[in-house]
């Protein structure tokens, strides 16, 4: 699980789980539901596979609507859908080159080596994308 802010700078990178976990199952062992149920009103956005979230913390985590339709949809619900999709996708595009950053280092991009080191990579690589962005920041103000 990766957090940005809403310019993709990376803020936070979960532990990695062995074996295959739910997203919405991993945030809620992090504590993550409680934590936004908890403090002041902060909006996250959500691919799908946090669905059902939103619910849990007052509206703060936002996902792409949901099919209610499976079948035989009428022409005004697809529309109205793939204007919601569209809407969230649009608004979620800094997030994902935020992870896709993360993903182009090449130690993740190519790792061969042994698991039980993967989450100690990862963070070691999420605090160095953090500390070059910031960095970057720091120079845009001065300059």
């Amino acid at each position: 699980m990766v957090l940005t802010d809403a310019e993709g700078r990376l803020l936070y990178c979960s532990p990695v789980r062995p074996g295959s976990c739910a997203d919405i199952t991993q945030a809620r062992q992090l504590g993550l539901a409680q934590l936004l149920a908890d403090s002041p009103f902060v909006e996250i956005l959500a691919d799908a596979g946090y669905q059902g979230m939103g619910a849990q913390t007052g509206g703060r985590v936002v996902t792409p609507p949901h099919r209610k339709f499976k079948k035989n949809a009428p022409a005004w619900y697809e529309e109205r859908h793939e204007l919601q999709r569209k809407a969230h996708s649009s608004r979620r595009i800094r997030v994902e080159h935020g992870i896709a950053h993360l993903k182009n280092w090449r130690v993740l991009a190519r790792h061969h080596g042994r698991r039980e080191h993967m989450s100690d990579i990862i963070q070691a690589v999420a605090g160095l994308l953090s500390h070059q962005q910031s960095a970057a920041l720091s120079r845009g103000v001065q300059a």
